[in-house]
């Protein structure tokens, strides 16, 4: 069994970037083996690449700004996931597509369990650094994404 943590986002559009940022953080702390760790950027084909093989998946992701920037959302993946629409254009195949594509291409080599922590952003324009709410967001799901996967090694996810 294999745990696959996968960050999407933009790091050039500030919050959006919260995804790889979250995978950066995680790089530096201890994790028990058979966590992999993926840095997606908007690569939606890659989050389907990257999580083939795994038994568990977290994604991790920025949320558009609606309401309290910083907010955090963890939803089961099943409720996210949605079929893409027909485009010729790989920047339409979003993750959540992944999961639904994952799942009717790969079956049983995709993972069954999945968790999304969604961050909602203060900012999505051009820039290179997370604003504060997000940043200390960022803090908050790396330490439950640690856990998760210490949890995950010893069992403790189902």
């Amino acid at each position: 069994m294999t745990l696959a943590v996968i960050g999407c986002g933009n790091p050039n559009r500030s919050d959006d970037g919260v995804g790889p940022e979250v995978i950066a953080r995680l790089r530096k702390r201890p994790l028990p083996d058979g966590v992999a760790l993926h840095d997606a950027g908007t690569d939606g084909m890659g989050v389907m690449y990257n999580a083939k093989g795994a038994s568990h998946l977290v994604v991790v992701d920025a949320r558009a700004p609606e309401s309290e920037p910083g907010a955090i959302y963890a939803v089961p993946g099943e409720l996210l996931q949605a079929p893409p629409q027909q485009s010729f254009n790989l920047h339409d195949f979003r993750w959540d597509h992944a999961l639904y594509a994952g799942r009717k291409i790969y079956g049983a080599a995709f993972p069954k369990q999945v968790k999304v922590f969604l961050i909602e952003a203060a900012t999505l324009e051009m820039g290179l650094s997370l604003s504060e709410p997000v940043s200390a967001a960022a803090d908050r799901v790396t330490e439950r994404i640690e856990a998760l996967a210490h949890d995950f090694a010893e069992g403790g996810w189902a």
